[in-house]
């Protein structure tokens, strides 16, 4: 097979549901066989990218590495050396750079496993129309805006990573198709995990806490993307996400209430099913219309003009959903509760959940179609 072929079958095998996917093994250090090209610690890492051909392998002996790394070449895997102890491979902030890593469009096939990427302006990794990718066991922090980012790109899996202290994003799937986010952790975001404008993407097994809001399925307007469709968020633990929001003043992402544990704002047929969600003061799982959001941010109605801002189709099944609520609300018009549903769209419903308090007091209910 090519390195295209086979990196998008590890994929495939990888971005499968269920308990097989939730319980995979952590990655054997030689997962992608011997390595092309090996960075001794006070090398280049942007030096082997550049000598770098199609499907190579790098490997990253461990150190610190003050450098920010474009990659502009199919199939390349940067993997950091295991280590016992100490950090493992640090990527730092050289001075003045806005990415961490940054990937290219074509760069289809890319992977980074084992490394940290630490305080950058604007994002950790930065992945841009890239389609067969994974990030695996990378620790994004403090990096300005967001710590792991694919936009516009597909067929991802990212598992096993942490993120913390981004004052938008921990990780953002963004215009994205096909991404799976698994057993990662989040804490110390604005949002932890956001689907914004996505198709076909699942949060499966992951952990957020002490974000602003845990996880945020969104549909803005503005974007190349229109829709945000085929949603799973399952097997979750989503818990004390009461973080002060600190986006900077009048970005969209302040206006996002702190206390939430999983909202679903203005996108269709999202499943959010199996979480344990517990100790969000303001609410515990959240549907809502994305004209709520503007009218926090206090923009017109026309604003939302080139999408379809209300929620068709969600169900809400099975989670536990207890001691949410508990603050008051931060949004006057609003309750603090464990089940939020602002009235709007069709066919939403909420079955089996575990909770003591809901706005309205009465959900619709979820029926199996025979």
């Amino acid at each position: 097979m090519t390195y295209r072929t086979t990196v998008l079958a590890l994929l495939a095998v990888a971005a499968c549901d269920g308990a097989r996917s939730l319980s995979a093994p952590p990655l054997a250090p030689d997962r992608f066989g011997r390595p092309d090209i090996i960075v001794p610690a006070g090398g280049s890492i942007q030096a082997a990218v550049n000598a770098a051909g199609p499907g190579a392998v790098i490997q990253i002996e461990p150190g610190i590495y003050a450098e920010a790394v474009h990659v502009a070449v199919p199939g390349l895997k940067l993997v950091g050396q295991r280590t016992k102890h100490g950090d493992g491979v640090v990527i730092v902030n050289p001075g003045g750079e806005e990415n961490g890593i940054s990937v290219d469009p074509g760069s289809d096939g890319f992977a980074l496993v084992n490394v940290t990427v630490r305080g950058f302006a604007e994002n950790g990794v930065f992945l841009s129309g890239v389609h067969g990718f994974l990030l695996s066991e990378v620790t994004a922090q403090d990096n300005g805006e967001y710590g792991l980012f694919p936009v516009h790109s597909s067929d991802g899996v990212i598992e096993r990573c942490r993120a913390s202290g981004h004052d938008d994003t921990g990780i953002y799937v963004g215009q994205d198709t096909g991404v799976t986010v698994r057993q990662s952790v989040t804490f110390a975001n604005v949002n932890g995990i956001e689907f914004e404008n996505s198709h076909h993407v699942r949060a499966l097994g992951n952990e957020a806490y002490d974000n602003v809001v845990g996880i945020l399925v969104v549909l803005l307007p503005g974007l190349d993307v229109k829709t945000s469709s085929d949603v799973l968020v399952s097997g979750n633990r989503v818990h004390d996400n009461n973080h002060p929001n600190f986006a900077p003043p009048g970005d969209l992402a302040s206006f996002v209430p702190t206390g939430s544990g999983i909202l679903v704002v203005g996108a269709d047929h999202v499943k959010v099913q199996d979480n344990t969600v517990t100790g969000n003061q303001f609410v515990g799982i959240g549907v809502a219309s994305t004209l709520v959001l503007g009218e926090l941010a206090g923009l017109p109605p026309e604003a939302f003009g080139d999408i379809e801002p209300d929620p068709d189709f969600d169900r809400v099944r099975d989670n536990v959903v207890t001691g949410n609520g508990a603050a008051p609300s931060p949004i006057p018009f609003l309750p603090a509760v464990d089940l939020l549903w602002i009235q709007a769209g069709t066919g939403n419903c909420w079955s089996g959940n575990a909770f003591a308090t809901s706005f309205p007091d009465q959900l619709p209910a979820c029926f199996t179609t025979p």
